[in-house]
């Protein structure tokens, strides 16, 4: 009978798992969520969450989504033998149900006053069944080390998975995503490491038509001879030519193979690039007759849609240029660019250096998948053991930049948002750095070298299709005295969000994934007796 190994991706959009053969290797499921269980669309929502609602309740709304992704797998689980698991530091350490509060809150001070001993993710080996993972009772969970609380596990293996730690020459490596991680290495033996709240629009959430890497999804955008061509991912994951379109109305121009249920992060991108080469955008305006740039199959970009994808893009830029600026370093520093994550890979990588995600002195751009449930593979399968892990953690000294508290990243930011936000021309950049003391951005470099090292985001899709699943999560709370007006949820702007009837009031039941937790609360302010609180919600199993 087979033995099976689970590979788990923790993200901050999403959980993502393969189901693995231990003898052969062989990939035979994959499953994903399209968005995080918990509410928020950020680590800091999480966070704020996981505060105000409790840990347990955090770490429950997870554990419960790893259930149904793993029973939606269609393997025997009580054959699954290890889980690997990956993600950053937080998310871990609500998925072990470990101390958060030194994740949440900076200084010892703080912390002494708050009584939190000094955590120590070193990894750990634990049963299945005593973290609440069903049907797997001979099942161990590895998890792996972090360097330190602001290094998880998912840098190291962005580091690990693309040997860039070995680079002899300065490299800079971004894993693109919600909490854009990244590294420079300085190719002297410093490596300077960063992590910009970049927000979800690289992940294709808060994007009106938005979506995860996912099957139907609009991965690229490029202008043709007799319109713009979409690209749309397959049942394998695998980009395919969908429709030629007339982007001012929507015409179709040429049919394609391939049907559109919505956009990605990387197709934001190409058509803002394409829409800014064109004239077509000016940031955050789009000069249509209806304010819309149309693509196939009724998927559009907005105005709004500008505003959240150049505030990530703004972002990551402010946050590398940080670290260069941190490391002594510049833009003509660095000519190798690694580019991971879904949206890395994804990511038309020219389009990408031309609208500002990759650092513009860069001559080759290598481009990798998604680097965490590699190594969570390889935890999986045995490949990397916890000895080996750790001693990488231990030998990798990198220096974190906490961009939260940078002044540098507080002024490069405020340009960028005056770039994509308020309509400053970008011929002004060089003299807002020039003002913070800062040298010229400089331009992106021509004839540059692209190296595309895999297919998909997920690996063995072509074998194992991915299979996309609800998070199954609820929080469900009595609202004493509600009159059922509905204000409330008709104000949800994710549609999260519904009331039913009940003794003294009604009760309150939210889907944990599409609600945008702290940074929207609209219901709450949208009740004018302040009935509704959300913090008190318990989980509905």
């Amino acid at each position: 009978m087979t033995d099976y190994a689970i590979a788990l991706d923790i993200g901050t959009s999403g959980l993502r798992c393969q189901a693995i053969e231990m003898d052969t290797g062989k990939t035979v499921a994959t499953a994903i969520t399209q968005r995080h269980p918990i509410p928020g669309m950020n680590v800091i929502d999480h966070v704020n969450f996981a505060m105000k609602s409790g840990a347990d309740v955090a770490n429950k709304l997870i554990v419960t989504c790893a259930n149904s992704l793993f029973a939606n797998l269609g393997i025997d689980l009580s054959k699954v033998k290890r889980v690997g698991v990956c993600g950053n530091t937080f998310q871990m350490s609500l998925f072990q149900n470990i101390e958060i509060r030194d994740l949440a809150f900076a200084g010892e001070n703080m912390l002494k006053t708050l009584g939190v001993k000094k955590i120590e993710r070193n990894g750990a080996v634990l049963k299945a069944s005593d973290m609440g993972l069903k049907g797997m009772p001979n099942a161990e969970v590895i998890i792996p080390p972090a360097v330190r609380h602001e290094i998880g596990a998912d840098a190291i293996a962005m580091l690990l998975m693309t040997n860039v730690h070995e680079s002899k020459e300065p490299a800079l490596v971004v894993d693109y995503g919600t909490n854009a991680e990244m590294a420079l290495i300085c190719g002297d033996g410093r490596i300077f490491t960063g992590s910009a709240a970049a927000g979800p629009a690289m992940e294709g959430q808060e994007i009106e038509k938005g979506m995860l890497a996912a099957p139907g999804a609009i991965s690229d955008v490029n202008i043709v001879e007799d319109g713009w061509e979409c690209t749309v991912l397959d049942e394998s994951m695998i980009p395919q030519k969908g429709d030629v379109i007339d982007p001012l109305t929507g015409k179709v121009v040429r049919k394609g193979k391939m049907k559109a249920i919505g956009i990605t992060g990387t197709g934001t991108v190409a058509a803002l690039d394409c829409g800014m080469k064109a004239g077509i955008i000016v940031p955050p305006e789009i000069k249509t007759a209806d304010g819309l740039l149309h693509l196939q199959d009724g998927i559009y970009i907005n105005s709004h849609d500008v505003d959240e994808a150049g505030k990530a893009i703004g972002a990551m830029r402010a946050g590398f240029l940080t670290l260069l600026r941190t490391a002594g370093m510049w833009t003509g520093d660095v000519k190798t660019a690694y580019m991971s994550g879904a949206s890395g890979l994804y990511v038309d990588a020219i389009k990408a250096l031309g609208i500002g995600m990759v650092v513009p002195g860069a001559e080759h751009l290598i481009q990798f998948g998604n680097t965490s449930i590699e190594m969570a593979r390889k935890i999986a399968l045995g490949q990397m053991d916890l000895d080996t892990l750790r001693a990488f953690a231990e030998k990798l000294k990198a220096e974190h930049c906490m961009f939260a508290t940078s002044e540098v990243f507080k002024n490069l930011y405020s340009i960028e948002y005056s770039v994509w936000c308020t309509g400053m021309p970008m011929s002004m950049y060089d003299e807002m750095l020039e003002m913070y003391q800062l040298p010229p951005l400089g331009k992106p470099k021509e004839n540059v070298t692209v190296k595309r090292l895999a297919k998909a985001d997920l690996p063995d899709t072509e074998v194992a299709p991915v299979k996309t699943v609800p998070t199954g999560t609820f929080l469900k709370g009595k609202v004493e005295g509600c009159h059922l007006c509905g204000k409330c949820v008709r104000r949800c702007p994710e549609k999260a969000l519904s009331l039913d009837p009940c003794d003294g009031g009604s009760i309150a039941t939210v889907m944990s994934d599409r609600c945008a937790g702290t940074a929207c609360r609209h219901c709450e302010r949208e009740c004018k007796d302040k009935l509704l609180h959300l913090d008190g919600f318990e989980i509905l199993m």
